[in-house]
């Protein structure tokens, strides 16, 4: 570092110093403890990183860290458990929805959730989230849907769009021979046992909100004991979309909103009101 560079820095500390801009009033953003200061290990870009900030926010506004257990995956989110300070465990592939179904009947208490890419939900898990679903069971289930098996390479996954390249796909999907992407959220809300289900994403500040609030209301419905929760959130992977973050989350936007349409799929009919950071 150069000595006018420092000296800049020198002068801003300074400033900030005097003035005494950091303070609580001026405060705009502040991480949640129920975050751990582990650097996660998700390619630039990706939404998982937001997703996990949102699921954080919301168990630490409902106030219930000592009472949430979730369930991580084989995908890439496989070391979630590094990124979240509450109890956590691990499932075999596809099985989330199986070992969060144990867990809340062992523990009823507890607020659970599963959290899930489409391979492991959507491919090697849908028998187990299919009837996870149409038992009813109180749990949260939140949905990464980036249209490809992100950790294993970049394979074509149930949802993969018609016509989209993946590793398996070298030359795009073809419905003749590997069939039409599977809409499952759409095939979840149907089921009598799932009390509330929609569909989010997380690529720009408005779309961040609502699926916060959809997480929240996942959380706080399990306290009706009324059903399941399926939270969806489209996302991108620019890594194996071969492409930018930006480009990206232009090409999710153009492509994927259009067949997996943003918004509510199934909501109750009196949904239970509480306000920022009250248990029902």
């Amino acid at each position: 570092m150069n000595e006018k560079t420092m000296t800049e820095e020198q002068h801003y500390a300074e400033v900030i110093a005097e003035e005494s801009i950091c303070t609580s009033e001026n405060l705009v953003f502040e991480k949640t403890n129920v975050l751990t200061d582990t650097p996660m290990h998700y390619c630039p870009g990706c939404g998982h990183g937001v997703a996990h900030r949102l699921i954080a926010e919301a168990i630490a506004e409902l106030d219930i860290q000592e009472k949430t257990i979730g369930v991580a995956p084989v995908g890439c989110s496989v070391f979630m458990y590094n990124y979240m300070d509450i109890d956590m465990t691990e499932a075999p592939h596809g099985r989330a929805s199986a070992v969060a179904t144990g867990i809340k009947r062992v523990l009823p208490d507890k607020y659970v959730f599963s959290y899930q890419g489409d391979g492991d939900l959507a491919a090697i898990g849908t028998g187990e989230t299919i009837h996870t679903c149409n038992r009813g069971e109180n749990i949260l289930i939140v949905f990464i849907n980036n249209g490809i098996y992100g950790m294993t390479g970049g394979q074509m996954a149930p949802t993969t769009l018609v016509g989209m390249k993946s590793t398996t796909t070298p030359f795009g999907r073809e419905v003749e021979v590997m069939g039409y992407p599977l809409k499952i959220t759409e095939l979840i809300a149907q089921l009598p046992g799932v009390y509330y289900c929609t569909r989010v994403a997380v690529n720009n500040p408005v779309n961040v909100r609502k699926a916060k609030k959809a997480i929240l209301n996942g959380f706080k419905y399990q306290e009706l004991k009324k059903g399941l929760s399926f939270v969806e959130i489209v996302s991108n992977c620019p890594s194996n979309w071969k492409m930018t973050p930006v480009d990206s989350n232009k090409w999710m936007e153009e492509n994927m909103f259009s067949f997996y349409p943003l918004g509510d799929l199934k909501v109750p009919s009196n949904p239970p009101k509480a306000d920022k950071g009250e248990k029902l």
